[in-house]
């Protein structure tokens, strides 16, 4: 199971919000690009890098950051926010993004992410960010009708290397991570899960362990690892030694 370390950006800063409400920002370090290398050099493996900005304005609004991370590491990142067109997911990758998230777009047009899927095959994740269990989109500004499982399943076929599924009631304040409402999207698709949202201690680590959360492709974590409640060499040791389901094998495309 891969821990991702996440970067969410806010004015060209590393920042958490609480509930997705951008007034509630913390800002942890105001250098994107070190706080990728100190990720990198902790031993993590795939970076998950959010746009925030860019996700409320519906284009991207922090690429000089952006770029600033990945010049500042190896690893593969994948990103999301802001990303609405193709040409925008055809930049990002160009850039040396490894994989684009698509949120909004995957509500709004979901024709846009089977192409997406097709043209770069293993590049292309949905985000599912849920509140309620429906949908949210706009940076989280609106809440949609759809279930996070009916949207999965509109893409069951279309070749997505992953979903990134948040629980938006516990982002960012430390409650750990809904992990039922997580396994039960992942056992409703073939598509590999990433659990996102509430990560909070050591004990979430072992809570990852659990039989039922083989499923899972991965987890990701922010405010725990900025504020050091959870520590990362001793949270990837624990995954590392934690067999991986044949569907969890599949990891990041």
């Amino acid at each position: 199971m891969i821990l991702f370390p996440a970067i969410d950006l806010k004015d060209g800063q590393c920042v958490r919000l609480k509930h997705g409400e951008m007034s509630s920002a913390t800002v942890f370090n105001d250098d994107p690009g070190a706080q990728a290398r100190t990720f990198e050099q902790q031993g993590f493996k795939y970076l998950h890098i959010v746009d925030l900005d860019g996700a409320f304005a519906g284009k991207p609004a922090n690429a000089a950051a952006v770029e600033s991370i990945l010049r500042s590491i190896s690893i593969p990142a994948q990103l999301g926010g802001g990303i609405r067109d193709m040409a925008t997911i055809e930049a990002w990758l160009g850039k040396g993004i490894a994989r684009v998230i698509l949120g909004t777009v995957a509500v709004r047009n979901p024709a846009l992410v089977r192409e997406a899927c097709k043209k770069h095959p293993g590049r292309v994740a949905v985000g599912i960010d849920a509140k309620g269990g429906k949908v949210a989109v706009e940076g989280w500004a609106e809440t949609s009708e759809l279930t996070a499982i009916e949207l999965a399943k509109r893409f069951e076929d279309a070749g997505v290397a992953a979903i990134i599924y948040t629980d938006i009631e516990r982002d960012g304040v430390l409650k750990g991570l809904n992990l039922p409402g997580t396994v039960a999207l992942a056992r409703e698709t073939s598509i590999p899960v990433i659990a996102s949202g509430g990560l909070a201690s050591m004990a979430d680590i072992d809570a990852l362990l659990a039989p039922e959360c083989a499923i899972l492709a991965g987890a990701i974590s922010g405010r725990a690892l900025y504020d050091g409640r959870i520590d990362p060499a001793a949270a990837l040791k624990r995954l590392a030694g934690n067999p991986l389901s044949p569907r969890a094998g599949r990891g990041p495309g």
